[in-house]
């Protein structure tokens, strides 16, 4: 049976997009630490990012590196974060975090309470930049 990433990157799902090919897809987190905070997931379930091939970890790499010029291009920040925890979703994935300080990649942190619209908003801005 597919998991919550994977129902997600089929569309089974609804997601905030931000960016998709057809091996990889990014979209919004749902409890983000700030605007703009996007996964980057592979299209292909596995659980443990190691476990790609050294060829799908290199390509999801370089995707993860375009999303995160779109996200720093919507929502102008010092840095876009990159974090690779995976023990809430047994999907291997990628958080994308934008930065004004280190104090923004803790997961501890409250997370933003966002509107339908405000999500939609983020993923449009990114989306659009991505495309570019």
């Amino acid at each position: 049976m597919a998991g919550i990433f994977t129902k997600i990157a089929n569309g089974e799902i609804p997601s905030y997009k931000c960016a998709e090919n057809d091996k990889f897809y990014a979209f919004l987190d749902i409890n983000p630490l700030v605007k703009g905070h996007t996964l980057v997931i592979p299209r292909r379930e596995e659980d443990y990012i190691f476990d790609l091939t050294d060829e799908e970890l290199a390509e999801m790499t370089v995707f993860a590196k375009k999303v995160a010029q779109a996200i720093k291009k919507a929502y102008p920040c010092i840095k876009v974060g990159m974090a690779v925890l995976g023990l809430e979703v047994p999907h291997a994935h990628i958080h994308l975090i934008p930065m004004q300080n280190e104090k923004d990649m803790i997961f501890s942190n409250p997370k933003l309470k966002l509107t339908d619209e405000e999500f939609k908003e983020i993923s449009d801005r990114i989306y659009a930049e991505f495309s570019k």
